[in-house]
C-alpha cells in the first residue's frame, strides 16, 4: 500500500531551521524527520512512498537521489573518478517526489497526487510528526468499518504543568501530563481514493474542505492511540525530540537498525 507524505508546508514556525531547508528535512539524531517516518511505516513492511514536494522540494531531491552513497561508506578513485559504495544498510523503498506546489494548501497537494495515488486505498501523514502507532492496527481497523477515511486521534502532553492546591499551598507538582488536553488530528491516516474526488483545487485545505464534511456525513472514524506521538512545529519540540533520541528511548523507533 502508498504512503503519501505532506511535506511541502513553509514551516514557519520553525524558522530557526526551516530558513535553508523543508521542515520535513530537519534533522532528529542527524536524519531528517521525514526519513524517521518512512522507518515507522517501514518497520510494517509498507515500501512505497509518494512525497508531496513544494517549499525548498530540491532538499529532499537530493538527499534521496544521493540517499546510497550518503548511507554507505564510500571508495573514491581521484585517478579514473570511479565511484564505489560498499554495503551498508539498504532500505527497499521505491519513493516518488512529486512537485505540488510551493503555495498549494494541504488538500491540494493530495488532489495533485491524485494520478500517483491510483484507486486503490491509501496512507497519509504528515511530514512533521512521529508516532509509534501500530500501523497495521490502524489498517485493521480502516477495513472494519468500511468508512471513506481514519484519521489517528491522539492526546499529546499538556503544554503547561499542573498546579494541585489546596488554599494557596501547592499540593502537587506535575509537568506536562500525557493527555492533558483532548482528542487531536495526529496524522497516520487511511483514506480511500474517493477523497480525492471532495478537493476542488490547491486553495483547498483537507482539513477542513475535506475531514469536516467527511465528518458530518458519518464517513470520518478515529482510531484512537495512547501511545507515544509528537509533532515538531516549534524549537523546543525538536530539543524534546532530539533528547529523546540522545538518551538513547525515542519511543517513536519502531525499527531495528
Amino acid at each position: 500500500m502508498k504512503t503519501v507524505i505532506l511535506a511541502g508546508g513553509l514551516g514557519t514556525r520553525l524558522a530557526e531551521e526551516t530558513g535553508l531547508r523543508p521542515k520535513p528535512m530537519v534533522e532528529i539524531g542527524g536524519k531528517p524527520i521525514l526519513w524517521h517516518i518512512m522507518k515507522h511505516y517501514g518497520a510494517y513492511d509498507v515500501q512505497e512512498f509518494i512525497i508531496a514536494l513544494g517549499y525548498k522540494s530540491e532538499v529532499v531531491k537530493d538527499y534521496f537521489m544521493n540517499y546510497h552513497a550518503l548511507s554507505s561508506d564510500i571508495t573514491v578513485n581521484l585517478r579514473t573518478g570511479d565511484v564505489t559504495a560498499h554495503a551498508a544498510q539498504r532500505e527497499d523503498w521505491r519513493v516518488h517526489l512529486v512537485e505540488t506546489g510551493l503555495h498549494t494548501q494541504t488538500g491540494g497537494r493530495i488532489r495533485r497526487l491524485k494520478a500517483w495515488i491510483g484507486g486503490e486505498t491509501f496512507m497519509m501523514t504528515y511530514g512533521d510528526g512521529v508516532s509509534d502507532v501500530d500501523v497495521r492496527a490502524l489498517m485493521a481497523f480502516h477495513k472494519q468499518h468500511g468508512k471513506l477515511a481514519t484519521i489517528t486521534a491522539v492526546r499529546p502532553p499538556a503544554r503547561f504543568g499542573d498546579l494541585v492546591l489546596e488554599g494557596d499551598h501547592i499540593r502537587q507538582f506535575a509537568e506536562k501530563p500525557q493527555g492533558g488536553e483532548g482528542w487531536i488530528n495526529g496524522g497516520f491516516m487511511v483514506l480511500e481514493p474517493q477523497v480525492c474526488d471532495l478537493i476542488e483545487g490547491d486553495a483547498s485545505s483537507f482539513e477542513r474542505e475535506v475531514l469536516e464534511p467527511l465528518s458530518a456525513q458519518g464517513e470520518l472514524m478515529a482510531y484512537r492511540h495512547t501511545g507515544f506521538w509528537q509533532s515538531m512545529d516549534t524549537l523546543r519540540d525538536k530539543t524534546y525530540l532530539e533528547q529523546l533520541w540522545n538518551s538513547g528511548q525515542p519511543h517513536w523507533k519502531t525499527w531495528h537498525d
